[in-house]
């Protein structure tokens, strides 16, 4: 069984970036980018978008006539095209490769093309089991993909250990029943039971 911070757990579920790599440089051209062409304030656009599915980001501030189809397809092509700045966060690497491959998986509101294309680029292996956006019918703050995560695995999601970087996703874990360690400073606070995470 994994252990962080002298405590066993059934299985690891890994938010992707801001978690296992950061790909903040790329989210903030290719999603400010996207805010200018439609008219949005970039500063609000980008304090929301982490953790969240593109096509609800696209719903909430494209207004009641944006095509979310067409608007998604520019930005998955935007995001898989600029890897630039993409890197690991410190420690993850090791951190992995010492769990096994069946005690641990990704769970991203990123499209798979788009996940898969990120963790190769800073040199992470693809888990067996991976929840991606395509594979949920609600995204985070719902815990639909970590209860997913967890199946897959074949394990209790309150046996599970969390790894997340945004308010989003923290809802998203907590709502599921499972423990939680935060991991960066995107989210206000630690009270309570949460950790900040470090790898190494």
């Amino acid at each position: 069984m994994p252990e962080f911070r002298n405590q066993s757990y059934a299985a690891f579920l890994f938010d992707m970036d801001g978690t296992v790599l950061d790909s903040s440089a790329a989210v903030d051209r290719v999603w400010g980018s996207w805010a200018k062409r439609h008219g949005i304030e970039v500063a609000t656009l980008l304090a929301n978008v982490h953790g969240v599915r593109s096509e609800d980001t696209i719903r909430r501030f494209g207004g009641p006539t944006v095509d979310v189809a067409k608007e998604s397809r520019w930005i998955l092509e935007a995001e898989v095209r600029d890897v630039d700045g993409v890197v690991a966060v410190q420690g993850i690497h090791a951190f992995i490769e010492a769990l096994d491959p069946g005690a641990w998986a990704i769970v991203t509101s990123a499209p798979r093309a788009l996940a898969e294309v990120r963790l190769r680029a800073v040199n992470l292996p693809i888990p067996e089991v991976m929840i991606t956006g395509e594979d949920v019918q609600r995204g985070k703050p719902d815990p639909q993909g970590f209860l997913l995560g967890a199946q897959r695995l074949g394990v209790r999601i309150d046996e599970c250990l969390v790894f997340e970087d945004s308010p989003a996703g923290v809802a998203a874990a907590k709502a599921a029943g499972a423990h939680v360690a935060i991991v960066g400073g995107r989210v206000p606070g630690n009270e309570g039971n949460f950790a900040l995470a470090n790898y190494s």
